[in-house]
């Protein structure tokens, strides 16, 4: 079974438009939403939970209709918006008071086990802690009830390199099982290259490209030339570029790419940010 089915959603705001996107999520994978500010990442995600209404398209959770008893389906998912939403006077044994009466599958061992393993103080109001111990606290909430299904949006905003290594790991400790999946947005490229298995990348509310990782990193690759170089090749090869007075930095797609040329690897970040602009002058 998919853990998510997204076929068409489209939604319209003054000034911004997520225009026909379709995505799927297997069971037992990670999908990772890649985006600038306002491309439509939390957008997407609210839409998933029913926070706002499609304006068409279909999208499915667990197998049911997201606007067909969500209620069921939401005792299921872990959610962690970039805001957490806790009350500001609550403290980690408050929340975990109220969370046992929001979820009949709350597990109290696992809440205190994480509060440990994340290093978050137990005796403070939520408002007193840093951002990324706030951060921390909705990641442990999120996981603290059983889910199946993670929505995570900038979940390791806020957190030092070494919390978010923690933290990437908690998240491939929970993927590891079949049933379960995980759909993460982060403006962090290398924690999503770390942990993800499909990359979607949103710009300005269009689904430019989603696939699998691993062939995405296959399918393209950088070019390191000069500007006049890329006039021989085929105009379907070269699908961004970045020109300086030291030369021509391309993105090209490997098979359109006569043999011979010298085609380096990409990363994802980089790939997106040529992807996007389809010429940087520098």
């Amino acid at each position: 079974m998919n853990a998510l089915e997204i076929r068409n959603v489209s939604k319209t705001y003054p000034g911004f438009f997520l225009e026909d996107v379709s995505l799927t999520l297997p069971a037992g994978c990670v999908l990772g939403l890649v985006g600038e500010n306002g491309a439509g990442k939390t957008t997407l995600v609210k839409l998933i939970l029913d926070m706002v209404h499609r304006d068409n398209g279909s999208i499915t959770v667990l197998g049911r209709d997201n606007r067909d008893n969500f209620r069921l389906t939401k005792e299921d998912l872990g959610v962690v918006f970039d805001n957490v939403g806790i009350p500001a006077c609550l403290n980690t044994h408050q929340v975990g008071k109220i969370m046992a009466l929001t979820y009949a599958n709350w597990d109290w061992n696992r809440y205190q086990t994480l509060l440990e393993r994340l290093s978050i103080p137990r005796d403070k109001a939520f408002r007193t802690l840093s951002r990324g111990n706030q951060m921390k606290l909705g990641i442990a909430i999120a996981l603290s009830h059983h889910p199946k299904l993670l929505l995570l949006d900038e979940p390791t905003s806020g957190l030092d390199p070494v919390v978010r290594d923690d933290v990437v790991e908690l998240l491939r400790d929970f993927v590891s099982r079949e049933e379960h999946a995980i759909l993460i947005s982060s403006h962090i490229v290398s924690d999503l290259e770390k942990l993800c298995d499909y990359i979607a990348f949103l710009h300005q509310g269009k689904l430019l490209l989603a696939e699998e990782k691993d062939r995405l990193l296959e399918e393209y690759g950088l070019l390191l030339c000069e500007e006049k170089d890329l006039e021989v090749l085929p105009k379907a090869a070269v699908q961004g570029r970045r020109v300086s007075p030291y030369g021509v930095q391309a993105l090209v797609k490997r098979d359109a790419v006569p043999a011979g040329w010298d085609i380096k690897p990409i990363g994802i970040e980089e790939l997106f940010i040529l992807l996007t602009k389809e010429e940087v002058r520098l």
